[in-house]
């Protein structure tokens, strides 16, 4: 093999980087495989604009058919994002033959299964490191470090926006539009920052985990989300009283065959590992029956951050080619998938109420929890400047989803009960 030819679709600021990564270390991927890397094609919207890197001019096009359907390109890198045009143009290149490596977890989150399948079909590789958390080699360490044993539980940070905002509110006290604004204004955050703040974008990262460290296909709808764009100063205030940190916390954990996922404000224990994990940064842990807690922490995000996965992506595609078992790294899911039940799922609470400062106020609202076996780890009760309200903030010790859920139903209708101002789940308080 004289050279392994590229194709690369799009070049935004990662497509920018894969080009750097290729042309500075071009003595390390010749070592690797043996042969150069040669970037032949890239797919722009514009072949005269300015861009970050210098690129001949010959090799880019506007016209998606020149890069798939080029008979010299081995591999397609795809970078430029979306969702069904995208589906459509992988689902040709693998059909041509081509080995396709992503950095896309829309597509992967909800499309996923159907391209591997069709990969497999055609003997060709499709990678997606990049499309989970930036950097962090967390997908090829669940593939292949993490092979031989058993994954029960996988929790982490997988959304750097979410976590720079939430640690300038606790930090700083900077309220959230200010904050998010910030985000925006550093490129953290994208103009309409909807897929980030709500959650979504977490919950396409854990499906695409779940799915691969389950052996289980999880789909995105699977996924129970719940944003930060309703977190005030006083829920982190408090949560910090009491010895929290408030992150957007990722859960997938699988029990007697049936599994969890879910990507909510989750409070932990200002001593856990994943509370001091800040700014733009990610982190998963993984719990495995044999190896144990393990941690993967990195840049979430970035144009050479995420292009490191791309590229090494691309190594693992070249190894398969020069020997010759490309097309079979995807393998079928071995489980078939069950979702707990809300009676199956178990956590702790807290919960911010404000109540009418009145004898037997409290009385009221906690015989609603005895009736449901629910006891409390913590309790806070202030009055409430020039209202005659107290606010009673109260962390619980495990109960069900669905008991809870209950609950607060009741809560709504206790005369005595003002407002439910937020409730969090809370993780971690034995440290796992």
């Amino acid at each position: 093999m004289n050279a392994i030819h590229v194709g690369l679709l799009g070049l935004g600021t990662v497509g920018s980087g894969v080009v750097q990564i290729i042309e500075n270390h071009q003595d390390k991927l010749m070592h690797q495989v043996g042969c150069p890397v040669k970037v032949k094609k890239i797919l722009v919207k514009n072949t005269e604009k300015a861009r970050q890197i210098e690129v001949d001019k010959n090799i880019l096009t506007t016209e998606v058919f020149d890069v798939i359907h080029d008979p010299e390109i081995d591999v397609i890198i795809e970078v430029m994002g979306g969702i069904e045009e995208t589906k459509t143009h992988l689902l040709e290149a693998l059909k041509a033959g081509k080995h396709v490596v992503t950095a896309n977890k829309d597509l992967m989150a909800i499309y996923g299964t159907e391209l591997l399948s069709v990969a497999t079909e055609n003997g060709c590789d499709l990678f997606y490191e990049a499309s989970v958390a930036g950097g962090i080699p967390i997908i090829r360490s669940l593939v292949d470090g993490l092979a031989s044993d058993r994954i029960t539980k996988m929790m982490g940070i997988v959304n750097g926006t979410t976590n720079f905002i939430l640690t300038k509110m606790s930090k700083f006290g900077s309220p959230y539009d200010a904050v998010l604004k910030e985000a925006q204004d550093l490129g953290y955050a994208e103009s309409d920052p909807t897929a980030d703040v709500e959650g979504l974008d977490a919950a396409r990262k854990m499906s695409i985990l779940a799915r691969l460290g389950f052996s289980m296909n999880v789909d995105l709808d699977d996924v129970r989300v719940k944003g930060i764009s309703s977190v005030t100063d006083d829920d982190i205030n408090y949560s910090k009283r009491l010895g929290y940190t408030m992150k957007l916390i990722g859960i997938a954990e699988e029990e007697d065959g049936k599994v969890e996922v879910s990507v909510e404000p989750t409070l932990l224990p200002e001593a856990h590992p994943l509370a001091s994990v800040n700014d733009e940064f990610n982190a998963v842990y993984v719990y495995g029956e044999a190896v144990g807690e393990t941690m993967f922490y990195g840049p979430g995000a970035g144009s050479l951050p995420t292009a490191t996965s791309i590229v090494s992506d691309l190594v693992a595609v070249m190894k398969n080619m020069r020997l010759n078992v490309t097309g079979q790294s995807a393998l079928a899911p071995q489980y078939k998938k069950q979702i707990k039940s809300l009676e199956n799922i178990y956590a702790q609470q807290f919960l911010r109420i404000h109540v009418k400062d009145e004898v037997g106020a409290f009385s009221n609202i906690t015989s609603l929890f005895t009736e449901k076996g629910v006891s409390f780890e913590k309790i806070l009760q202030l009055p409430l400047k020039n209202e005659n309200l107290a606010e009673i903030v109260i962390v619980t010790h495990k109960a069900s989803q669905h008991d809870f859920e209950e609950i607060l139903q009741k809560l709504n209708d206790l005369e005595v009960v003002h407002q439910v101002k937020s409730t969090y789940r809370v993780e971690g308080n034995g440290l796992v």
